[in-house]
């Protein structure tokens, strides 16, 4: 059998203001008492695993799970901007609705080139790739035939499963991620790539 290395990533908890969609981007959002409360049965769910290490974004709503779960298994989580949420810019903090309202021609260009369009002061996919997927790859490596704990948020790990995936980044929303779901993938020492787990 070809070795592998098994990723199971989870998005981080439900955060304070989810009730109105908004761009949070690099903003370090506190979880809400019902993303502590997912965190928590995240950890239960993930009981009987053999995860050896734990990487996570280090934004509160990421490093919040990840300290919780991984002790669990007597690791401490390695934290790394390089898994931060895509950095909006100018639109940070400000909801879908303010968004339409305030800049609804830059709206609709965002929406017509997901990949491309960049907001004043932030990035866009392919910046997001760039630090992302690199990262993703050096985990891999530095932990051949290991079962890994990624602790990150929506955005980035919708470009990590396009990437396991070969799908272009354009695909970004035909992936659903909600709050602390679990993915599982697992990257086969002979270059093959499969997700066995999506949203789960």
């Amino acid at each position: 059998m070809t070795p592998k290395t098994r990723i199971y990533l989870i998005r981080h908890g439900e955060v304070e203001g989810a009730s109105s969609p908004r761009y949070n981007g690099q903003g370090d959002v506190a979880l809400s008492p019902r993303g502590r409360e997912q965190y928590q049965a995240m950890a239960q769910r993930l009981e009987g695993e053999k995860i050896t290490a734990c990487y996570a974004s280090d934004l509160s709503r990421c490093a919040w799970g990840a300290s919780l779960i991984a002790p669990r298994f007597g690791i401490e989580p390695h934290l790394t901007s390089s898994l931060r949420e895509l950095n909006i810019g100018d639109w940070e903090g400000m909801t879908w609705q303010e968004l339409m309202t305030r800049y609804p021609a830059e709206w609709q260009a965002r929406l017509d080139d997901i990949v491309n369009f960049r907001v004043p002061n932030g990035e866009n996919l392919l910046d997001v790739q760039a630090r992302v997927v690199p990262k993703i790859q050096r985990i891999v490596a530095d932990h051949q035939d290991e079962e890994l704990l990624v602790v990150a948020h929506g955005g980035v790990n919708r470009v990590i499963l396009l990437d396991a995936i070969g799908a272009p980044l354009a695909s970004l929303f035909n992936i659903e991620q909600s709050y602390c779901c679990l993915n599982i993938i697992d990257y086969y020492a002979d270059g093959k790539t499969v997700v066995k787990l999506l949203n789960g």
